[in-house]
């Protein structure tokens, strides 16, 4: 691939890049954990969950696909192993089939995560001038933080 040049430094790009890796196999992780939880889930709040969960793991594989493309886009190469992912993300594997309030617990936990995780990219991105990267973080931290919202208030 030729030079890319962009306004925004390798070294910059490159810390841009290690820090979306980490967006990325946090949101993979989550997916797979809220398709599992779509899945299995029992109970009475059956039919409102699956359904939610859903929705949820639909909207994180759109997701998952914008953030490895800005990782290419930026000249590096995306993550796309489950070694990889484990390896990056933040969010813990579940072992198991949990009851359904623990579903919820532990997605909840999951999406603020991800919160986290895009926050200290935020910082990188908007350090190097990369409106780009900043807009995309910013766009996943709102559906985020709104998705932990909900979720927190099902338990309430």
């Amino acid at each position: 691939m030729s030079k890319i040049d962009i306004g925004i430094s390798e070294t910059d790009r490159e810390a841009i890049a290690g820090g979306l890796k980490k967006v990325l196999a946090d949101s993979y992780t989550l997916y797979l954990q809220t398709h599992n939880f779509h899945w299995n889930v029992t109970g009475p709040q059956f039919r409102e969950l699956h359904l939610m969960f859903e929705e949820h793991y639909t909207e994180l594989a759109v997701a998952v696909d914008d953030i490895a493309e800005r990782i290419r886009t930026i000249g590096f190469s995306a993550p796309g192993t489950y070694r990889a992912f484990a390896e990056l993300s933040a969010i813990e594997e579940v072992e198991g089939v949990p009851e359904a309030s623990e579903m919820v617990r532990l997605l909840t936990h999951g999406h603020e995560q991800v919160v986290k995780t895009c926050r200290s990219v935020l910082s990188i991105a908007q350090d190097a001038d990369d409106e780009s990267t900043a807009a995309l973080v910013s766009d996943r931290m709102r559906v985020h933080e709104k998705t932990a919202w909900m979720l927190r208030a099902m338990v309430q």
